[in-house]
């Protein structure tokens, strides 16, 4: 079966000999430590070394002694070039601290590094991951005592003392990790029974295994596929197949995405086309997959074909709050760049809906105070309360099979949802830009659009400044976001009015905001 998912193989060769010596050796200065929505990201070399990981290990350990948190900190990460050198440096700084650490020697997905902390096994973790970006890029993100990822006051002391030990590295203490385990401040444990054995608990795994529909399930080389292996075998899911269980840092099997690069995004139709494949042609009834750390999720259908990640949450929410999946909650949360059918299916059950800004953190404190009937985003993140306040995409994948299995195809829940609510027209649309003019967009408020009464023939009813300018209107939005890593201008927009009706905002929204 893996030669079939090999799909588009891209011609462009990853060295990655020279990749690991521009980690420990980079050509150039290393750029500062800078936190974005989910932890320190940069290419291998100047935008992340060996000296990141460092400088962050020590920080963390110097934020532990100063604010006394005790417990060990679960170190690891996914299966990038660099992720396991990531992972270790990061244990031997903070053992060299004297700080107790659990380094398990798997790889590691990024939602079963919250499940741990919020089991009370695990104090705090530091993640080597770069998510979906592609192979040549490396990251390194910090989870707290509350699981989900740090707020912005905290990763802002990250930084300002990581950078002070970038500019002195020989301030950092380290040890190795023979010595580490030898001094008893590194060991392992067993990561995956208790968080599979836990999934139990919101996932009817019986209603998965007893269907005739065939499942398949691709962890697209990431750290999710023993977590998946062991799922199939503790609830017998002989339907499901583990279509690839290749793991290879260069990601060469994974179809090049819409722009040549490799990127292992389960929400694009590239990287899924094998598995699109698949559901077309009556291979199997269903298709998930999730990111090299596990975070995101994708599913294609033998209805539906690729499932958008809006459609996904929308089903997901309706089938929680009607079966009753996560008790006592009533809200539903959603970022400000997805689905206002969110919005709709909400109020029809007399659902708070709670627009937060862009990135899981702003999801976390309604999780652990359990006010989450469903919290997602449109780039395929979502989790409940009750369990991990971090993005998880296997939990999507498997609760998306269970519905598959009770309820039928995702594409036609959706569709029926559509028919009582409304459809919904949706889009993103990324516009080059130069620095100045992000800058400037960046720096709107709210008040810079009081004469601004209608848009596209509809009446402007409220802008929010917060994270972009968002303008609302009768039956529609759009959201202008500068990018911070590129010179580009994110622009989404949904309407509830026509296809033809979406184009006009687009429109309307490079006048506005994108001169």
């Amino acid at each position: 079966m893996v030669s079939e998912l090999a799909g588009t193989l891209t011609k462009q060769k990853i060295d990655t000999n020279a990749l690991r010596e521009q980690f420990f050796k980079p050509q150039g200065t290393p750029v500062p430590v800078k936190f974005g929505t989910s932890g320190h990201r940069g290419s291998l070399g100047t935008g992340f070394c060996a000296l990141h990981a460092r400088a962050i290990a020590q920080a963390v350990a110097r934020i532990h002694k100063e604010q006394n948190i005790t417990g060990p900190i679960l170190v690891g990460g996914d299966t990038r070039l660099m992720s396991r050198d990531t992972a270790d440096i990061c244990a031997e700084v903070l053992a060299g601290n004297g700080l107790p650490v659990i380094l398990p020697d798997m790889p590691l997905p990024t939602p079963v590094f919250s499940f741990e902390i919020i089991s009370g096994r695990a104090s705090a973790s530091l993640n080597g991951t770069a998510s979906h970006n592609p192979p040549q890029d490396m990251g390194l993100k910090y989870n707290p005592s509350n699981g989900g990822p740090a707020d912005a006051s905290l990763t802002s002391l990250i930084e300002k003392y990581a950078n002070e030990y970038m500019a002195h590295p020989e301030e950092i203490k380290s040890v190795s990790l023979e010595e580490a385990r030898q001094q008893g401040l590194v060991c392992g444990t067993d990561v995956i029974t208790p968080y599979i054995t836990a999934l139990a608990k919101f996932i009817d795994f019986k209603a998965i295994a007893q269907s005739p529909l065939k499942f398949a399930v691709h962890p697209l080389g990431g750290s999710s596929l023993a977590f998946y292996e062991a799922i199939k075998a503790k609830y017998h899911l002989d339907n499901v197949d583990i279509v690839s269980k290749v793991q290879d840092p260069t990601f060469y099997f994974i179809p090049i995405d819409h722009d040549g690069k490799i990127r292992m995004d389960p929400s694009s139709k590239y990287p899924m086309s094998p598995l699109i494949k698949f559901v077309e042609d009556g291979t199997y009834d269903f298709a998930g997959a999730s990111d090299p750390d596990a975070d995101r999720f994708g599913c294609a259908t033998k209805e539906g074909g690729l499932i958008a990640p809006n459609h996904a949450l929308c089903v997901m929410a309706d089938y929680l709050y009607r079966h009753n999946k996560v008790r006592d909650a009533h809200s539903i949360g959603r970022t400000l760049g997805t689905t206002s059918l969110l919005d709709r299916i909400a109020a029809s059950y007399g659902l708070k809906l709670d627009e937060v800004n862009v990135g899981f953190k702003y999801f976390v404190e309604g999780i652990v105070k359990r006010e989450y009937i469903l919290a997602g985003e449109e780039s395929a993140g979502m989790s409940v309360s009750g369990w991990t306040p971090e993005k998880d995409g296997i939990f999507a994948v498997c609760l998306l099979m269970e519905i598959m299995a009770t309820e039928g195809d995702i594409a036609g829940l959706y569709n029926k949802l559509t028919a009582k609510h409304g459809t919904p027209y949706y889009t993103r649309v990324d516009v080059p830009t130069d620095e100045e003019t992000k800058k400037r967009v960046k720096g709107l408020k709210a008040a810079d659009f009081e004469t601004l009464h209608q848009v596209a023939g509809e009446k402007v009813t409220r802008v929010r400044d917060t994270d972009g300018i968002k303008v609302y209107l009768q039956s529609s939005w759009f959201l202008v976001r500068p990018s911070g890593t590129e010179n580009i201008l994110k622009i989404y927009a949904e309407t509830f009015v026509s296809p033809k009706h979406l184009d006009g905002l687009i429109e309307a929204a490079k006048n506005l905001l994108a001169k």
